[in-house]
């Protein structure tokens, strides 16, 4: 076997070095299982309901990135664009989100799939043109001068803090293992670039605690900040701009982190918070499996599909870089939309063709606002039929934060229709009869029962498939009926809880982790502070940015570094 045939074979005993380190990182309990919040506190409207004043700013266990983290990261840190993450296996879920850290596990196959995708990502980037992996060339006589600035320098970018020496000469020890084999200096250099990025100081976001058993909060340094602020606004590395403000020690000051985050919201990897803060908020994800009956519903189709999730998306970055109040998604007086869409909304096509085009809907008031977005409609539907649980249970889980909890075992499902022209609202009726399912119907069924005009697949209806005539006025426990989609938006927006619910769920998502009882306090600081700088998502993103609890950690028995 000659020496060149070897080769491989030390990388893999690098990257078996590398899975043992990171397993040693993560050494202690199994990730607890994804807890779902079923019923949140609902904070007063005044400020005495800040009850919690102990200034807790939490923890996060070691926050592996997800695949959609690592994708972007590789993309900004190496120009690939070749999404290695689509071969990792799928990233657990955790309220609501999948970027949560202690449900985001390590598996083997999961660090097999890093090692290979560290090989092919350090190959292709060694040859590609331009790339700036290559700062250097290497010396074959006397090679350690430019792979210490290629690994220093590569090394500060994917593990998104400064290296020490020491760091780095670790890093260069492949180079006297591929000279005794006799292989160029280039190998050893890239053998070490692979050890990079199967290190936990890439693969996770590492926050280290000073005293790691202290529950006393204390301040993230500036890299950890930018990292934090990277990933919660772009699900990426800093940017060598993040890296210089966290270098100077410039993000201790409120201004420039909020100088900061309406900067970062100004660049196109804010995109990142179309699809997967809202593709998860919003469940335009969930649209890619939905299968309306192809029997009943035909209509339904690829482009279609395609078209309903880009208006969705379209919307929401117009609410990252415009002056709408966030609030204001719920009613928003414009949409975009292309010919097929519009034509299967039954609204006058704007003539562009597949292209999407800004339409204004004072006119059109049933397609205003998400609820009704046909991407949201329908997968809040059975496949052959509306489902007034589904959309009422959205609304309560993801505007006001006051889901029901799990249905009781053994429940009967919605009961067949006793005769022709019988409608959904009479069915549900009948359903509620069961003493079981009464208390949790009351609240779900008419915020669900008032979006009835829309069919399963988002289209306009005055009937139903059966020919009975369409009844979508909710009735609330209280008295109050909710006549049709419009009435219940208006309802729904005038709810004191829905700023403090948007909050919740953007701050679950920044920080990766649920959100306790005792923190609604600071949930509800962050909604007033982000409503009385304008209620725009800009605001609510710049007030998370400022909190404590994004911007201080604490250590406690939670905590894991390595």
């Amino acid at each position: 076997m000659t020496s060149r045939s070897k080769t491989p074979d030390i990388g893999r005993r690098l990257a078996t070095a590398g899975c043992v380190l990171l397993l040693s990182a993560c050494k202690g309990d199994a990730p607890p299982q994804a807890r779902v919040r079923t019923d949140v506190p609902e904070p007063e409207p005044t400020s005495t309901s800040c009850w919690n004043t102990s200034g807790d700013p939490g923890t996060v266990v070691l926050h592996r990135l997800n695949r959609a983290e690592y994708d972007a990261t590789v993309r900004d840190l190496l120009g690939d664009t070749s999404h290695p993450a689509r071969d990792f296996p799928t990233d657990d879920h955790g309220y609501g989100f999948d970027n949560i850290a202690d449900v985001l596990s390590l598996s083997p196959l999961l660090m097999e799939k890093y090692a290979a995708a560290a090989e092919k990502l350090v190959e292709a980037a060694w040859v590609r043109p331009g790339a700036a992996l290559r700062t250097c060339a290497v010396d074959a006589a006397n090679p350690e001068p430019c792979a210490r600035e290629i690994l220093g320098r590569f090394a500060r970018r994917a593990w998104r803090r400064p290296v020490t020496t020491e760091e780095v000469d670790r890093l260069l020890r492949p180079l006297a293992v591929v000279k005794q084999l006799g292989d160029p200096p280039e190998v050893g250099v890239k053998l070490a670039l692979r050890a990079v990025l199967i290190s936990p100081h890439f693969l996770f976001r590492v926050e280290k605690d000073a005293q790691p058993a202290s529950t006393t909060p204390h301040r993230l340094d500036p890299h950890e900040l930018a990292t934090r602020l990277s990933y919660f606004l772009w699900s990426s590395m800093p940017d060598e701009a993040l890296f210089q403000a966290a270098e100077r020690d410039k993000l201790g000051t409120p201004q420039e982190v909020e100088a900061q985050v309406r900067r970062m919201l100004a660049d196109p990897k804010a995109q990142a918070l179309v699809s997967n803060f809202a593709g998860q908020w919003l469940f335009t994800r969930a649209l890619d499996t939905a299968e309306p009956d192809h029997t009943l519903y035909g209509a339904f189709n690829e482009p279609l599909r395609h078209a309903m999730r880009q208006e969705t998306e379209l919307v929401f970055q117009e609410f990252i870089t415009g002056d709408h109040k966030l609030r204001d998604l719920l009613d928003a007086s414009f949409t975009y939309l292309n010919d097929p869409l519009a034509a299967h909304y039954g609204l006058p096509r704007p003539g562009s063709g597949d292209a999407f085009q800004r339409v204004d809907l004072t006119a059109y008031p049933e397609r205003r606002g998400v609820l009704g977005h046909g991407s949201l409609l329908t997968v809040t539907s059975n496949p052959d039929r509306t489902s007034p649980v589904q959309r009422g249970v959205w609304v309560l889980e993801q505007l006001l934060c006051s889901g029901p909890p799990p249905p009781p075992p053994n429940v009967e499902n919605l009961p067949p229709a006793v005769s022709p022209d019988m409608t959904m609202k009479e069915r549900m009726a009948l359903h509620r009869t069961q003493p079981q399912c009464k208390g949790c119907h009351m609240l779900m069924d008419p915020l669900g029962l008032a979006m009835e005009n829309y069919d399963p697949i988002g289209r306009w209806r005055l009937r139903e498939v059966s020919g009975a005539p369409v009844d979508s006025n909710g009735d609330l426990p209280d008295g109050t009926v909710l006549a049709g989609v419009e009435a219940m938006r208006r309802f729904v927006k005038d709810d004191p809880k829905l700023p403090t619910c948007l909050a919740e769920h953007l701050m679950t998502y920044a920080l990766g982790r649920g959100l306790s009882e005792e923190e609604q306090c600071a949930v509800s600081e962050v909604a007033a502070a982000a409503e009385a700088s304008g209620g725009r998502l800009s605001d609510y993103l710049v007030s998370i940015a400022l909190s404590d609890s994004f911007t201080s950690r604490r250590g406690g028995k939670e905590a894991q570094t390595p």
